[in-house]
């Protein structure tokens, strides 16, 4: 084909592109609705909480049980201990750990009616759970924390680091020293305690799982603290899951996009909390049983016996 045939033909086919941007495109209506039933779409209730957020008082109730999720014994026989288990995707992985028929311990802080809550969805499930109240902050509670489960169930076999401290700031002049500690102190120490506790319990075809999040992918201009904290999470989970190898304990993360929580409506104000993932290309937030199964296949020695290190982006479709 000669230079000008070629020119030519690629003049033919800018009109066509340019003839095809023309046309009008095709708008979505309302939020991507692909799962087993259909899950809220913004606005979501205006509504702001106290901190650390009560699940019992949310207007609109996280959905976390997961009716049409079946088990089928992945975890038969295990034990897990999971830290802010009360409420959110905490209380929706204790229930579908149970449904695979794992005993679980849930830490949580001062939530007792969600506790309570949770316990007894996980009893509903035909599995035993130990309520343990206390602060991932303190070392010697984590200490203790390991040790009842331990004692309650004589093993332990996972652990899921997912207590989370969270509150914007959009200056960083704004964010005191006591808040920054709290949120590193929490997100950080609290998950380095809890595996060192841990660890000396866990045996060959064990696993510990870290709550990431998709801002310690892509950073939040107005989540500075808690942006540093979920990437040294996803640091954190890489260099421990390769000190462990020899040891067979697995390690990764889950890094979730946005999740109908109480951790948001404790930390944003009403009118954003109502558009709270609505910017997500699926235009949603996540309820926590999306999330939850991701952390049934990284427990399951059957289904990610060669997994580690791995950090699962559930996000949306960023």
């Amino acid at each position: 084909m000669s230079s000008e045939a070629t020119a030519a033909k690629q003049r033919e086919i800018q009109q066509q592109v340019e003839k095809a941007d023309k046309k009008e495109k095709p708008t979505a209506e309302g939020a991507m609705q692909a799962g087993a039933r259909r899950y809220p779409e913004p606005p979501l209730p205006a509504v702001h909480q106290d901190k650390p957020g009560s699940e019992a008082d949310l207007p609109l109730a996280p959905m976390c049980d997961a009716p049409f999720y079946k088990g089928s014994e992945k975890l038969n026989g295990k034990v897990a201990l999971i830290t802010g288990g009360d409420s959110g995707i905490g209380r929706s992985v204790a229930i579908l750990f149970a449904r695979e028929g794992a005993d679980v311990a849930i830490v949580h802080l001062d939530e007792s009616e969600d506790a309570e809550v949770t316990k007894a969805l996980v009893e509903k499930e035909g599995r035993k759970c130990l309520v343990i109240r206390g602060d991932v902050k303190d070392p010697a509670f984590c200490r203790k924390a390991v040790e009842k489960t331990k004692m309650q169930f004589s093993k332990l076999d996972i652990l899921v680091n997912n207590a989370a401290f969270q509150v914007h700031t959009a200056d960083i002049q704004d964010l005191t020293d006591a808040h920054f500690d709290e949120t590193l102190k929490t997100n950080l120490y609290g998950y380095f305690y809890m595996a060192k506790a841990a660890i000396p319990h866990l045996t060959n075809g064990s696993a510990i799982i870290n709550t990431g999040s998709v801002t310690g992918l892509e950073g939040s201009k107005e989540l500075l603290d808690y942006s540093m904290t979920k990437g040294g999470i996803h640091a954190f989970t890489k260099a421990l899951s390769s000190q462990l190898v020899p040891k067979g304990i697995r390690v990764n993360a889950v890094a979730p996009g946005p999740v109908w929580t109480p951790l948001n409506p404790s930390d944003k104000q009403a009118e954003d909390v109502a558009k709270f993932g609505s910017k997500t290309p699926m235009r949603r937030a996540a309820q926590p049983e999306e999330i939850a199964p991701a952390y049934v296949f990284l427990a399951s020695p059957q289904m990610s016996s060669y997994i580690t290190g791995e950090i699962l982006p559930i996000v949306g479709g960023y």
